[in-house]
């Protein structure tokens, strides 16, 4: 909801004001606000150390310029913070508020700093506060719904400043410096209009315009409205304006009546669009997403949204591919309207061919990716061509672009509830699309979201296969953070549903979920039982290459436990399977992990003799790195047995594998386990 107001340098102006001028007004504000940052505070007079950072308020109703002079305050002020300055949105067009946990997430990235996936607000708040510990930054803080956000994001270090911009007072956060706003100065309110429409018409008829100021109570948005529609009618008079307004009524707010004349001049075709934006997430708005809400063409699109802009109802987006910003005063005019005008039919059916056209995009956005896929490239070039994208950069500065409004639609369409087929496609092609571009890891925080909102549709819908893939996922992630109790009750969950959807894949695929989950938490015992239920399923279906990995992991769980025969036993079997498979790089490395455990069991003749197996197949399977690593735990089982030359043969060994091999060189040959003479007896299992 940030406000459209008479800022340049912080929120621009819409149309060809926007390049044009600085901030108006607001001096005094402006004054005070910048005085406040400076005046001892309440810990400061009691002859304590402020423990947090100073808030700044700036309060105000929606379009009022409350985020116009937070950005020119900011911008004055930040010479004096060297960290420079983090803005945070805490609300989405339509209000809603942001979760504290996602605008933390956003501030950290800012600061490039890792915040894990899935992490609770609590620890994202945590580490925000360490991360601007040792920092003098600016926080902007914009449309704060309440306290609670606000107090989530405060730093703890008095030498940061927070400017939070909210409708109402934030009680409960201790001295605070509020600073409300009323409405522009006449002067400063006449200058935003001559911005518009030039200062002819206010020269010639300077009492009507001074009364179409007073008329509009010195609201920005309402300013520019007034100033969009004038423009739009070069031949009117700033008193042709004053009598419509006086025609609307006294009804509803100055915003509101501007509104419904700007509307109601209108073509009846941008009528509708303009009503239908109010159905675009996150209050984002491109060609393709006008042209498939209003059911017309990309070009007819792109024009109508520049005949927006200039009226003042849309604000252009800095990106590429252009796009707009409703702003958030406008979004629940715009809403009253679509409900007013339009069947509830129409506009489902305007979403879900919003839905539709977004699952394309997305679609060609991962296809560009694959150059090396036939099927892909046919796929794409079966796409009309408004469609495609010219190359994959072009493809992920789009979705980088538009990467809140694809979440926000895929929010919005869980929310909807009666287009979940459409939610499930595109939660599909979102993931695949952010994981072609952003790869697994820097896609994961946004993906864990999505995955969260598929197992809300999954269990709307009683889908078991689809809730056993998105617990998965979810759990996967949380493993990775570190969350492994909350992972091993995801897996369970999982595996649950995996059964009542009779999917042996995503049965087996828990199992070992469970398994690995228990090895985490050192439970080995329960770790290689779960380990060994899902490589009898494995086996059941001749999942070879699978069942090989599963002997591999139930040999570490037994590792871990200190049961190396079990072990041996396991990773001699994994070795049988791969040598079935004719997997020879496996086989290499499985022999190598047997020979690891024959080491730790006290053996180091079988280990001697193993590990140099496990080099003949490393060398056939064209490893180097692990021949290398092999001579190495060769040569330090001989210094363990006191045979420093033969160890000195395996390091050389290894040099000359890593150091590339050069071509032309003359390669030595490798010396064998008989090189080490084995004096230790080797110990029972």
């Amino acid at each position: 909801m940030t406000d459209q107001a008479v800022d340049t340098d912080g929120v621009k102006l819409s149309g060809h004001a926007a390049t044009e001028g600085h901030f108006l007004g607001r001096t005094r504000e402006l004054k005070e606000l910048c005085a406040d940052i400076e005046r001892a505070g309440l810990d400061t007079l009691a002859g304590n150390k402020p423990p947090r950072a100073r808030v700044l308020l700036i309060a105000g109703g929606p379009g009022s310029g409350r985020s116009a002079l937070a950005g020119e305050l900011v911008r004055r002020v930040a010479g004096r913070y060297p960290d420079g300055v983090l803005r945070a949105r805490l609300a989405d067009a339509d209000g809603t508020p942001v979760p504290a946990e996602r605008a933390a997430r956003a501030l950290l990235a800012a600061l490039e700093r890792p915040a894990p996936a899935g992490a609770s607000e609590e620890d994202l708040s945590a580490c925000l506060r360490e991360a601007l510990a040792e920092r003098r930054a600016v926080v902007l803080l914009d449309d704060a719904a309440g306290a609670e956000q606000v107090d989530a994001l405060l730093p703890d270090t008095p030498e940061c400043l927070v400017v939070a911009v909210s409708a109402g007072p934030l009680t409960g956060i201790s001295d605070v410096r509020p600073c409300t706003l009323g409405g522009l100065d006449t002067k400063s309110a006449l200058e935003l209009l001559a911005r518009r429409i030039g200062s002819v018409r206010i020269t010639v008829d300077p009492r009507s315009a001074e009364g179409l100021v007073e008329a509009c109570q010195g609201h920005p948005v309402a300013l520019i409205l007034a100033g969009g529609w004038l423009a739009a009618r070069p031949k009117s008079a700033v008193a042709d304006l004053a009598k419509q307004l006086h025609a609307e009524g006294d009804e509803g707010t100055p915003l509101s009546r501007l509104f419904a004349l700007v509307h109601h001049g209108l073509a009846p075709t941008a009528a509708r669009t303009l009503r239908l934006l109010s159905l675009a997430p996150a209050g984002l708005v491109d060609a393709h997403t006008a042209s498939a809400l209003a059911g017309c063409s990309i070009g007819a699109a792109r024009s109508t949204l520049d005949d927006f802009a200039a009226l003042g109802l849309l604000r252009p987006v800095p990106s590429t591919p252009p796009q707009y910003e409703i702003p958030g005063c406008l979004h629940p005019l715009l809403r009253a309207a679509a409900e007013a005008h339009e069947r509830p039919a129409e506009l489902q059916l305007a979403r879900a061919r919003m839905l539709e056209r977004t699952v394309r995009l997305l679609q060609s956005c991962r296809a560009v990716t694959e150059t090396d896929n036939p099927q892909a490239r046919e796929k794409l070039q079966g796409m009309p061509s408004a469609l495609r994208f010219p190359s994959p950069q072009a493809a992920a500065e789009w979705l980088e672009a538009r990467r809140p409004a694809l979440l926000g639609a895929a929010r919005l369409a869980v929310a909807d509830g009666e287009l979940d087929t459409l939610a499930r496609r595109l939660m599909a092609q979102l993931v695949k699309a952010m994981v072609a571009h952003l790869g697994a890891h820097g896609a994961a925080p946004d993906l864990y979201g999505v995955h969260q909102l598929v197992l809300d549709v999954a269990e709307r819908r009683g889908l078991p296969r689809e809730k056993a893939a998105a617990l998965l996922n979810l759990g996967d992630v949380d493993a990775r953070t570190g969350r492994t109790a909350q992972a091993l009750v995801r897996y369970r969950a999982a595996l649950d549903a995996g059964r009542q959807a009779n999917d042996p894949y995503a049965t087996g695929r828990a199992m070992e979920s469970v398994g690995g989950a228990h090895l985490e938490l050192g439970d080995y015992e329960r770790a290689a039982d779960w380990f060994g239920r899902a490589l009898a399923q494995r086996l059941a279906r001749d999942e070879r290459a699978d069942a090989a990995r599963l002997y591999g992991r139930i040999a570490t769980a037994h590792t871990y436990a200190g049961r190396y025969g079990e072990a041996q036993r396991g990773w001699r079997a994994a070795v049988a399977v791969h040598r079935k498979s004719g997997d020879v790089g496996a086989q290499a490395r499985a022999l190598s992990e047997l020979a690891r455990v024959q080491e730790y069991a006290g053996r180091p003749e079988e280990s001697l003799r193993t590990c140099q197996e496990a080099v003949e197949w490393a060398h056939r399977a064209e490893d180097a790195r692990l021949r290398a690593a092999l001579h190495l735990r060769l040569a330090d089982t001989c210094e363990h047995l006191g045979d420093p030359a033969a160890a000195r043969l395996h390091r050389g060994a290894a040099e000359r594998i890593l150091g590339d091999e050069a071509p032309g060189a003359e390669s030595e040959p490798e010396p064998t386990a008989d090189a080490c003479e084995i004096r230790s007896t080797p110990a029972e299992d």
